[in-house]
């Protein structure tokens, strides 16, 4: 009798001890997938900004088929996962979201329909799969108003030969101001 309930105990306690090192690694995630987000969508803006000022919005889009993957990387690597952008309409066929994100995206224009401030989309959850387990999260990205010359209705002649040259099937445009442009995805396996 003694000897089962020892191993009772034993069992609760390592149970415990395994829930505790998930939360753990759980809260690790969400920090760093937070400091990546924050990170690369701070390196893409001043990327962007600067090509705006120094060639147009037809330089823009090179920092995006250009710079904006290597950022992506680098941040990446720095964090220990991995960190992309997609979204329901990309402009680059690599960026295609896979079927959890194009669930969470569909989410996100819901909760945005619904009266949520797209600042606030985010979801984050555990994702079990046949090739193992991941912690996932998402924050929408913002249509803002320097996107537009690159991504609204409108899109100006010398911008769209250059959109066209390196994203021949696009599909990213026709964006509104506040429109969900689409939005950051960062995954990291878990290694049990």
């Amino acid at each position: 009798m003694l000897r089962s309930l020892a191993l009772v105990l034993a069992l609760l306690f390592t149970g415990m001890i395994a829930a505790r090192a998930e939360d753990t690694a759980q809260q690790a995630f969400e920090k760093d997938a937070q400091a990546a987000i924050k990170e690369l969508a701070s390196s893409l803006k001043s990327s962007l900004m600067a090509a705006m000022n120094e060639g147009g919005p037809a330089e823009a889009v090179s920092v995006c088929h250009l710079i904006a993957p290597t950022l992506a990387a680098e941040i990446s690597k720095k964090y220990g996962l991995e960190i992309r952008r997609t979204s329901l309409k990309v402009r680059n066929p690599a960026n295609e979201a896979d079927a959890w994100e194009t669930d969470v995206l569909q989410r996100f224009e819901t909760r945005l329909a619904s009266g949520e401030a797209i600042q606030k989309l985010t979801f984050k959850e555990k994702v079990d799969s046949e090739s193992g387990s991941q912690w996932r999260m998402m924050k929408a990205i913002p249509t803002d108003k320097v996107c537009l010359s690159c991504h609204g209705k409108k899109i100006a002649e010398p911008v769209q030969a250059r959109i066209d040259t390196h994203y021949p099937d696009d599909m990213a445009t026709g964006f509104k101001l506040g429109d969900i442009r689409g939005a950051f995805t960062v995954s990291r396996d878990i290694i049990e």
